[in-house]
Parts: C-alpha cells; sequence; structure tokens
C-alpha cells in the first residue's frame, strides 16, 4: 500500500474502532457493565463516568450491582442513571445500586436495531468523509505537480478499496450486533 494512503487507513481503523465501542454500549438481554461507559456524574466539580467510582459487577446474568467507593456518590450516580436513555430504573439500599436489565421486548428490540443501522450508517459516513478527504489531498498534490496522473489513479483506486472495505466491516459489525439483539 502506497504510504500516501496509510494514515488515512489508520483513521478509518480508528473509526471502527469508535463504531464497536458505541455497539458495546448498546444492551442486549444480558447485563454488561458497559453499557455504563456513557453514563457521568458531576462528582467534585468534575464529570466523572460512574465506571470510575465504584465497583461494578454482575452477581447475576441480568443484574449489574454498582458499590459507590464514596457512599456520597449513590444519589448522584442514581440520578444519572434515572436521566440516561438506558431505560432501567436502579434500587439504591444506601450500599449499593443493584441495576436489573429486563427481558426485551419486540418493541425495545426494534428500537435498538433502528438504533444499531444509525450507528452503522454513520460509520459508514465517516469513512467516506475520509475517503473524500484523501482525494481532495492526492488532487491538490496532482495540482502542485507533486505526482503524476498515473499516481493520482492509483491512490484514488486505493482509497476506494480501503473504504469499500471498511464500509464492508460497519456492516459486518452492525449484523453481529442485530443478531445479538434478536437472541431470546
Amino acid at each position: 500500500m502506497n504510504e500516501k494512503c496509510v494514515a488515512y487507513q489508520d483513521k478509518m481503523k480508528k473509526t471502527i474502532e469508535v463504531l464497536k465501542q458505541e455497539f458495546v454500549t448498546i444492551r442486549a438481554g444480558r447485563a454488561n457493565p458497559s453499557v455504563l461507559d456513557r453514563i457521568t456524574i458531576e462528582y467534585f466539580g468534575t464529570t466523572t463516568p460512574i465506571n470510575t467510582l465504584g465497583n461494578i459487577s454482575s452477581p447475576e446474568p441480568r443484574m449489574l450491582t454498582i458499590q459507590p467507593w464514596d457512599s456520597s456518590a449513590l444519589k448522584l450516580i442514581e440520578k444519572a442513571i434515572q436521566q440516561s436513555d438506558l431505560g432501567i430504573n436502579p434500587q439504591n439500599d444506601g450500599k449499593l445500586i443493584r441495576l436489573t436489565f429486563p427481558q426485551l421486548t419486540e418493541e425495545r428490540r426494534k428500537e435498538l436495531i433502528k438504533q444499531v443501522k444509525k450507528i452503522g450508517e454513520d460509520g459508514k459516513i465517516a469513512v467516506r468523509n475520509i475517503r473524500r478527504d484523501a482525494m481532495e489531498k492526492f488532487k491538490e498534490m496532482k495540482k502542485k505537480s507533486e505526482i503524476t496522473e498515473d499516481d493520482l489513479k492509483t491512490l484514488e483506486k486505493e482509497m476506494q478499496d480501503l473504504t469499500d472495505k471498511f464500509c464492508k466491516e460497519v456492516d459486518t459489525e452492525a449484523a453481529r450486533k442485530e443478531k445479538e439483539l434478536l437472541e431470546i
């Protein structure tokens, strides 16, 4: 691969990593601590992720418990979870918070699949935007006579091949998440 394309390939890889992280935060039927990754609270004047404030465990397949190291954070954590898009009502017993994940309803599954498709489409748009930036850069280089017409065609072909490869990977990841959501 041409070294001029490597930087753009790295950007596309990062896009895929971000996409995978987004998919991990979408909850399926099982309790997964990563669903809490995006939830933050205002803690001593700093926006702090919940997963850094205490011990998160999964004592049962459909339950998470959050035991903060500082019990004064319990109410803040509870409020943040209630205001999030998780759709779960936390139970606070004064020492820890329990999150019980209900079986996904058909309606909720359809909502989550729409969300997965949107994230997947956003991922493909990001990959295409990287391709567009690369193509503009290559055309600029051609205009400045830094590369030849043949070099430009070769670079454009490589970028298109990379774009196709990463768009296909986005589709694969989205399909995997959809399959996981449809499991009962």
